[in-house]
């Protein structure tokens, strides 16, 4: 396989060649460089998918992925029904991402609503918030207040 130059010219001349080879799987000693934002946005990747992403969030990972997982690979309205059904603190929080990425899949990248399905939820630890609390005979204990990164990832299912 030759080299590819991500140059603007590059592109536009052997951009079907080029999403080709990212799209293969990639042997590990010979990946392909990765593509900035404005490269990407030439080569019109990521315009299969829905994305939207909701930061410090106040709820421990652990507890947020309890719910994520139950809508991974779930159409959208199911995962709505899930959601709105699960007794659990996390579920209101995770809808409302849902629903923003919905509304990016369908107003910005134009895809079918009745086709859209959860690819992928995921919880990533945020900063964690350190607090005191005093103990017997003068020592103090620590507490850690967990937040959460939750991203949601709709896409068309063919």
């Amino acid at each position: 396989m030759e080299k590819i130059i991500l140059s603007r010219e590059n592109i536009e001349k052997n951009r079907d060649k080029i999403l080709e080879a990212y799209s293969a799987p990639s042997r590990r000693n010979n990946r392909l460089p990765i593509p900035t934002k404005k490269q990407k946005k030439l080569l019109g990747m990521g315009k299969d998918q829905g994305l939207a992403t909701a930061k410090y969030i106040r709820i421990a990972p652990r507890k947020v992925r309890v719910v994520s997982d139950l809508i991974k690979g779930q159409s959208l309205d199911d995962a709505y029904a899930i959601l709105t059904y699960t007794p659990k603190i996390a579920s209101p929080v995770i809808a409302k991402v849902l629903k923003s990425a919905e509304s990016n899949a369908v107003n910005n990248f134009g895809l079918d609503r009745n086709k859209l399905y959860v690819a992928d939820a995921i919880a990533n630890p945020g900063p964690v918030l350190k607090r005191y609390i005093p103990r017997a005979r003068g020592s103090a204990s620590s507490i850690k207040k967990r937040t959460s990164h939750i991203t949601i990832v709709l896409k068309e299912r063919v």
